[in-house]
């Protein structure tokens, strides 16, 4: 069990039975009454966000979560493939489970699938992957003042927006956790 005085940004509770991760919470000691703490919670199994507050000192549930370290192999119609690394078992799990992390899944990549009573509910990439771009329009010389940007599609099939210098067939870091380009890699 957890205790309000434990709460952080992205520890993981249980509320009624449900996953849930902190998003932001604030402890507040108002003048007149007890304290209370205000959080912005995830659902783990659906995504939603939701505000709720606990009284101070409240007690909230530790979920049965267990992060297992996977490999992902490759995609199968509406389902990806991944194998454990310790006992070389293969998973699937629905894409539109992950749908919004699958479009920087690549072929061979390592990853944490957090699972939830024996069922994945989430994948946790690596903060920075490195893609090839594989179709954008060509970048103009001069046109940069502007420090513009233009659509590009990379190797796994995300869109992106990135600078008007770079072309088809170069390597780019990306940033998972905002699907935004960082650099251009040698």
């Amino acid at each position: 069990m957890y205790d309000t005085s434990d709460f952080r940004n992205g520890l993981k509770i249980e509320i009624d039975g449900t996953p849930f991760e902190i998003i932001e919470f604030l402890h507040v000691k108002p003048g007149k009454g007890g304290a209370f703490v205000r959080t912005k919670l995830k659902n783990l199994q659906t995504g939603a966000v939701l505000n709720k507050t606990f009284r101070s000192g409240e007690k909230v549930g530790k979920p049965d979560l267990v992060d297992r370290h996977m490999q992902f192999l490759y995609s199968q119609g509406d389902e990806l493939v991944f194998m454990d690394l310790e006992t070389y078992e293969q998973f699937t799990i629905p894409f539109e489970k992950i749908e919004d992390k699958a479009k920087f899944l690549k072929e061979n990549m390592e990853v944490d699938v957090l699972y939830y009573k024996n069922e994945p509910i989430s994948v946790e990439l690596p903060t920075f992957v490195e893609l090839e771009v594989v179709e954008t329009e060509p970048g103009f010389k001069g046109d940069t003042a502007t420090g513009g940007t233009k659509p590009a599609v990379l190797e796994t099939g995300a869109k992106i927006n990135v600078p008007l210098f770079i072309n088809v067939g170069d390597k780019l870091k990306i940033d998972t956790r905002t699907g935004q380009y960082v650099e251009r890699v040698k």
